[in-house]
């Protein structure tokens, strides 16, 4: 059962995805000033929002785990860093391209984009720490204590355009868009939203398997008696 329900939401999600990249690419206009260049937003804004989704799910997963732990949240909260590291990591490459023709370089310490590489960063090494400890317990107790202490830079990188002079534009407004943009990165959120909930059902399940085959106690065998 779960299994299908697993294939249906991955056909949704190509569909979405196939949807959405036709709104972009080809329906909604071209920007006034940027060209087709702007394009690239109806990719990597989602991307971004689903890596701080993400990010957020992993603190509120570690926090939970503390108080009542459980093997399952600790595997969710490792799913939740897995995914958001490849949202945010796909997401900041995408802006480098975006960047090159609008800010004339692929990268500058602008602070969104360093306090975003900062979070990979952290999630790259708090999934390094998980894959250290060979003590189940102890591997996760102290990865919630990490994940804690990464997500203080998850308002650092949402606010930072507003705390900071910065290069990178402010969040954007549904009232200071064309409506069909608005329209086409609506769908590319619903699209992403869908390849998120996918990715994180695989990652959990590989992840709970993971946890229970360290935890249970192997068979007695029985041997024949010579």
């Amino acid at each position: 059962m779960l299994k299908n329900v697993r294939i249906a939401l991955a056909v949704l999600a190509l569909g979405l995805l196939i949807w959405a990249g036709y709104l972009g690419l080809v329906w909604a206009p071209a920007d006034r000033e940027m060209g087709d260049v702007q394009r690239i937003m109806y990719v990597h804004v989602p991307a971004m929002e689903m890596a701080l989704l993400a990010m957020t799910l992993n603190f509120l997963c570690c926090v939970t785990y503390l108080f009542r732990p459980s093997w399952s949240m600790d595997s969710l909260a490792e799913a939740f860093a897995e995914v958001g590291l490849f949202f945010g990591g796909f997401g900041l490459v995408l802006g480098s391209i975006w960047g090159k023709p609008t800010w004339g370089t692929y990268w500058t310490w602008d602070p969104r984009l360093t306090s975003m590489a900062i979070g990979l960063v952290s999630y790259a090494g708090y999934l390094t720490l998980r894959r250290l400890v060979d003590d189940a317990e102890r591997r996760a107790v102290w990865s919630a204590v990490v994940g804690i202490i990464i997500a203080v830079d998850v308002p650092i990188i949402y606010y930072s355009v507003r705390w900071w002079r910065s290069l990178h534009q402010m969040q954007s407004s549904p009232a200071t868009v064309d409506p069909a943009m608005v329209r086409a990165l609506r769908w590319n959120f619903l699209a992403f939203f869908a390849l998120f909930v996918v990715f994180v059902m695989a990652r959990y399940a590989i992840a709970l398997a993971r946890r229970r085959q360290e935890v249970t106690p192997p068979p007695l065998v029985l041997e024949r008696a010579s």
